[in-house]
Order: structure tokens, then C-alpha cells, then sequence
């Protein structure tokens, strides 16, 4: 962390505390308050911590109302647009771009980390069978400390870069076991001669009677959907992770928690909100009505997948995501799928309504991405699987960062207490 230049000045009760201010690169300054307990006996209170920085990182930065979102100085717009997945990995990982031979090496060995040891067949079959995929992931990915036993000493650094191309090379497999179990079909094994995306939509979809071929539409889609959900900052789940791994906990279970907080509908659930939007719909010709209902202050009806929390202009994602929509689209047809013609009709509905582009409510990544993986044929409980999937890289880049932070110490926010004050125990014959 760089040192504090400027500072502030704060009263409380005639006293005065100097507050040193930090300056980032990228975003609004920062007053340090980490001793304002210790001089002046008081604490903040930010609930959600929307106003507090946690950490410092080098990792990602969103400015909102720009709608920018930075891995490493890099826009997400040219890194989906031009890289992919495994690379941004590396990217997030490692801080630069991987040379050629960096690239090859390390996608090898992520590909050769894909396979889960044998025994864990059997902790997915201890599930019943209409589990949710993610109450899978989060035992499954947990239980992986008892398997991996040689990658779970935080303070090794070649145990942690073990770890981590372990989560990223097995979460695939993970997920797409979880869906396979779901729906009472085998498990397909992760083959060495497939790309990342490819891989995973073969083992999701293949089945042993026949032959599975991975269109390399779909294959790219679904490698942007990757990218797109990589990392996101100090989000809730990254918190999660960074909150767990502050006690020391192995990556495993910390990543595990990463998800139990993603699972949450007001997190990772966006997209399958769009779906069930779109479900609720039901046909093209209800659209104005429910464009009606949407401009209806007093409806509580909301058009979910358009405008974003942090995004006040647009969400700098979306384009690529719209890209690989009209290309799946394109590919698989709307023709027999009401859905997909409900979203195409609602996307060109919302976008020619001045209403919400002057409130710059426009279609984001999770109205897209919920139209790529409906028309792929995932079913929407797979869909916040996926996000945790994806986002595994960014939890680990995160969880690397600060194991390896000097100013790292076990989190413990403060409250703001409003309950009752000390007082005595009444036997239980005198209450």
C-alpha cells in the first residue's frame, strides 16, 4: 500500500483525529480508520459495508457509472471479445497476459488437473437425486479438502498455485456431474484433447450411446459466459471467500463458502430471474402489458435482466454477451422455443422505449446469458452452478492475494448493539 498523502480532519466532543487519506489508482479516495477505535473510542457503521473498503487489490476495478470493469488495467470488453477464458485466467492468477509458451503450459496443466479422484464418485451419490446442483458444489467443492490433502497449507505458497489450478481444472467437472446426477444419467469424464468449454458441455450433455460433438458456436458462447462472470470485484461471495480465508481456512472450504453465498437469489440468482420473467410472460403478444406494468411505480412487477446495481450507464458486458446470443440464436432458432421468441421480442420492445433508455435501463449480461443457456438447454437450476464456475478463478485470484498480503489479519466487523444492557439471572420459579 502506498503512503497517505493527504488527510482529514475529524471532531468528535471537541476532539480532533487526523484521518489519513489514501489514493488509489482507479476510484474515490479512501480515509483509513483503522485506528480511529484505538484515539477516539468510536466506530463506523456501514451496514453491507457499501461505503468501506475491506482490502486494497490489484485485481479488478468497476467504475459504474462509467460502466467499466477492469481485470488487471484490461476492459472485460476486448478481453472477451479477443482472448478467452483459460488466458484471462492466467491473467487474474498470475497479474499479465501469458506469453505463448506461458498460455500452453498453463492450459496443459489445467487440462491434466480436470479428473476427480475416484472415491468422490461415491460423495455424489450420497445425495438424493433431486439435490439441488448447487447444494451438490458446495459439499462436493468443501469435501475436497479430505482428497487434496497435499494443496491445503495456506502458507505454502506451491501448495496454494496447486490448489488454486486444482479448483479451477475440477470445478467443470463438478458442475457438470452435479447436473448429470440431477437428471439420473452417467457421469462423463473430462477428456485431455478438449478445450475448457468444450469439455464442460460434453460432459454435461454426452451420453454413451452415441457420439457427442461440441459446435464451436456454442463452445465460444459458453467460453464468454466463462469470461464475463470471472471476477467482479468486492462482491458478496468474494467478500465470503476473503472473510473465511482470513482465519486461515484451507481454499477448499473457503471457495465452498464462496458458493453457499453465490447460491443466494440476490447474487448469483440474476439470470434465472430473467428466465422465470420470461416464463411468467408466456408469449410475445403480453409483452406491452408487462412493459405497462414495468413503468407502474405502484407494480411491484420489475423487468429483471435490464439496468444493473453497479452499472448506472450500461453494463460494459452485455455487448459481448448480446454477440454470442444472436450468433446461438442464429444457430439453434427461436421458431420452437416461446421463450427465446418472448426475449427477442422483449429486448427490441425495452431498447425502442424511450422510457427505458432515457432511465438507461438497457438489457445486461444476465438477460443474455440467461438466453444462451435456456437455448443451449441447460435447465435454470444450472445456472448459478455455471456463475460458480465461473467465478472460481475469481475467488481464487482473490483468496491468493490476500494469503499472501502482509496487512492480511482475520476479519471481524463491529456492531452497532441495541440490545439489552447487563442484567441479572431470575430463577425459573420467579419469572
Amino acid at each position: 500500500m502506498a503512503e497517505s498523502k493527504k488527510s482529514a480532519t475529524l471532531s468528535i466532543d471537541g476532539n480532533t483525529y487526523d484521518l489519513p487519506i489514501f489514493s488509489p489508482t482507479a476510484g474515490p479516495d479512501v480515509l483509513d480508520i483503522r485506528k480511529l477505535y484505538a484515539q477516539a473510542g468510536v466506530f463506523t457503521y456501514d451496514p453491507g459495508f457499501t461505503s468501506t473498503a475491506s482490502c486494497d487489490s490489484t485485481i479488478t476495478f468497476i467504475d459504474g457509472d462509467k460502466g467499466e470493469l477492469l481485470h488487471r488495467g484490461y476492459p472485460i470488453d476486448q478481453l472477451a471479445g479477443q482472448s478467452h477464458y483459460l488466458e484471462v485466467c492466467y491473467l487474474l492468477l498470475y497479474g499479465e497476459l501469458p506469453s505463448a509458451k506461458q498460455l500452453e503450459d498453463f492450459e496443459l496443466t489445467i487440462t491434466h488437473h480436470t479428473m476427480l479422484h475416484e472415491q468422490m464418485v461415491n460423495f455424489f451419490r450420497g445425495f438424493r437425486r433431486d439435490a439441488h446442483p448447487m447444494a451438490i458444489m458446495v459439499g462436493v467443492v468443501g469435501a475436497m479438502s479430505a482428497f487434496y490433502h497435499d494443496s491445503t497449507d495456506v502458507a505454502d505458497e506451491r501448495q496454494r498455485e496447486i490448489a488454486s489450478h486444482r479448483l479451477i481444472a475440477k470445478m467443470p467437472t463438478i458442475a457438470a456431474w452435479a447436473y448429470k446426477y440431477s437428471i439420473g444419467q452417467p457421469f462423463v469424464y473430462p477428456r485431455n484433447d478438449l478445450d475448457y468449454s468444450s469439455n464442460f458441455l460434453r460432459m454435461c450433455f454426452s451420453v454413451p450411446a452415441e457420439d457427442y460433438e461440441v459446435n464451436p458456436i456454442l463452445s465460444r458462447a459458453m467460453d464468454r459466459i466463462f469470461t464475463l462472470h470471472a471476477d467482479h470485484e468486492q462482491n458478496a461471495s468474494t467478500s465470503t471467500v476473503r472473510l473465511a480465508s482470513s482465519s486461515g481456512a484451507n481454499p477448499f472450504a473457503c471457495v465452498a463458502a464462496g458458493i453457499a453465498c453465490l447460491w443466494g437469489p440476490a447474487h448469483g440468482g440474476a439470470n434465472q430471474a430473467c428466465l422465470e420473467m420470461l416464463n411468467e410472460i408466456g408469449t410475445p403478444d403480453r409483452i406491452p402489458e408487462f412493459i405497462a406494468r414495468a413503468k407502474d411505480k405502484n407494480d411491484p412487477f420489475r423487468l429483471m435482466g435490464f439496468g444493473h446495481r453497479v452499472y448506472k450507464n450500461f453494463d460494459p458486458r452485455a455487448t459481448v454477451m448480446k454477440q454470442s446470443a444472436d450468433e446461438v440464436l442464429d444457430l439453434l432458432g427461436v421458431e420452437n422455443n416461446p421463450i427465446l421468441q418472448v426475449a427477442k421480442e422483449l429486448e427490441a420492445a425495452a431498447l425502442n422505449d424511450p422510457y427505458f433508455t432515457e432511465k438507461k435501463l438497457f438489457p445486461n449480461v444476465d438477460f443474455y446469458s440467461g438466453i444462451i443457456l435456456e437455448a443451449m438447454g441447460f435447465p435454470t437450476s444450472m445456472f448459478t452452478p455455471i456463475f460458480a464456475l465461473s467465478r472460481t478463478v475469481g475467488w481464487v485470484s482473490q483468496w491468493k492475494e490476500m494469503i499472501a498480503d502482509p496487512q492480511n489479519k482475520i476479519g471481524r466487523p463491529r456492531q452497532l448493539y441495541f440490545g439489552d444492557t447487563a442484567r441479572d439471572y431470575v430463577d425459573i420459579e420467579n419469572r
